[in-house]
């Protein structure tokens, strides 16, 4: 007897502004200082690359947005809600967002992480980000401010 297993299916599709209330409930439990809906609006509106990733629940499991420039990818927030973390959700929308930023003739990818987010260290480190310099009191923290590791790869 072989056993079956169950995968999700996963799908990736452009953030819309009614995906705003799911992705704020989102961004509340994952982040002690999350951004605001005014925040996520200006990047739907400036047009920065914005996606979600569903698993075919009918609910948002993960969410990035990025910026794309002049040969470069900045990723901005990348965020996986507690129910999805452990499953390939956060690598997935990752790469996804990486092709994205491919397509749009990026060379080199960077993004800013906390040192205190080891999981998402691990997950850069892992997708061949390297530690290319440091931003000092960059991120607010509960006792003041903390530093953000930068991080890139290319493309």
């Amino acid at each position: 007897m072989s056993a079956v297993i169950k995968q999700d299916t996963v799908s990736f599709r452009p953030m819309i502004e009614s995906d705003l209330e799911e992705v704020l409930v989102i961004e509340d439990q994952v982040y002690n200082f999350p951004w605001s809906r005014k925040i996520f609006l200006d990047c739907l509106r400036v047009g920065y690359c914005s996606w979600v990733l569903e698993s075919g629940y009918d609910h948002i499991d993960a969410y990035g947005i990025m910026s794309v420039a002049v040969g470069e990818c900045h990723i901005l927030n990348l965020c996986v809600h507690p129910r999805s973390q452990r499953k390939g959700y956060g690598n997935g929308l990752l790469f996804h967002l990486l092709d994205v930023a491919r397509k749009h003739n990026a060379n080199i990818a960077f993004l800013e992480v906390r040192p205190s987010n080891q999981a998402a260290r691990h997950l850069y480190l892992d997708a061949g980000f390297n530690d290319v310099g440091m931003r000092r009191n960059y991120y607010p923290a509960k006792d003041g401010r903390e530093d953000a590791i930068i991080m890139a790869r290319t493309l």
